[in-house]
């Protein structure tokens, strides 16, 4: 029990002292809005969702893989959603942790559990129309519900555009896509697969998975991917960016010998816009659509 207390007391007297307005600075930054809330957030879906819906004054923290909007950047960082430690979130001194349930490990959980710390989860959000009532929810909690509407509205009207889009390839042969995440481990790739937001996106975009894998992220060999014989290789920004120009990652093994490597079909694209739907869904699929034909971005 001694033990016990002992761990304890610094994290409760982090808690207290930020709640006295003795912890410096990050206390006194634009997370104290006009309702009172400090929130930290450790969904990207969700840190998107509140940019856009108005509630961003209140965000005093956010898991690193939220990175859109680019002034989510500027908030502080409290560590990977599934890898989180207590201490850097108590330090911020919230109001509530809002998570998607996708967040831990379990003894941070019950650390913030017991120092009092409002926990809200949020469900939903891997179908347009669970997305949309969630941007309501959200936009209701900052009693901004017509900001919920009006973004509820544009994502109807982007994803129309995109179908549009889409349907002016109808008469062509789908072209076969494949996601990499290029963080190589014994000549292997991590590929994303058939399952969840990221093949829902290439379905709207008219394009085949040329992934054959059960897992969300597979690491693949380079004959692996080869045999793939993708057309376009979508390659995540991480990944790309750590070969530092196309000419590069077109020489990866397994990669040069695709299709998309030999016609240069090789594009790089933010890994948030693939796995999880949000605000700008109907839009990330359009340039998506635009990207796979050779096309550049639009907005």
């Amino acid at each position: 029990m001694t033990q016990i207390r002992t761990a304890l007391f610094p994290v409760i007297a982090a808690l207290l002292a930020g709640a006295c307005g003795q912890s410096g600075d990050q206390h006194t930054n634009a997370g104290n809005d006009k309702q009172g809330l400090r929130i930290v957030s450790v969904s990207k879906q969700l840190t998107e969702i509140i940019f856009a819906v108005g509630g961003d004054t209140a965000l005093v923290g956010r898991d690193i893989s939220s990175t859109w909007p680019p002034a989510a950047k500027k908030i502080t960082a409290v560590g990977y959603h599934r890898a989180l430690t207590p201490e850097g979130i108590i330090s911020l001194n919230p109001t509530a942790v809002w998570n998607d349930g996708n967040w831990g490990p379990q003894p941070t959980i019950d650390q913030l559990k017991k120092v009092g710390i409002p926990l809200r989860q949020f469900d939903g959000g891997n179908t347009l129309d669970s997305t949309k009532l969630l941007i309501k929810t959200v936009a209701a909690e900052f009693h901004n519900p017509k900001a919920g509407d009006s973004i509820c509205a544009q994502l109807d009207k982007d994803m129309a555009r995109a179908d549009s889009l889409r349907n002016t390839y109808a008469g062509q042969p789908p072209l076969k896509v494949m996601v990499i995440h290029f963080g190589q481990a014994a000549n292997q790739y991590f590929v994303l697969n058939h399952r969840g937001t990221q093949q829902q996106m290439l379905e709207w975009a008219g394009a085949i998975n040329a992934a054959d894998t059960a897992q969300k992220w597979k690491n693949l060999s380079a004959e692996v991917i080869a045999q793939a014989q993708p057309d376009v290789i979508l390659a995540t920004d991480y990944g790309f960016d750590l070969q530092g120009s196309l000419e590069k990652f077109k020489r990866l093994p397994g990669v040069s010998l695709s299709p998309a490597a030999k016609n240069n079909r090789i594009y790089r694209i933010e890994e948030h816009d693939l796995v999880y739907l949000g605000p700008r869904t109907g839009e990330n699929v359009y340039n998506l659509i635009r990207l796979i034909h050779g096309m550049p971005a639009a907005r």
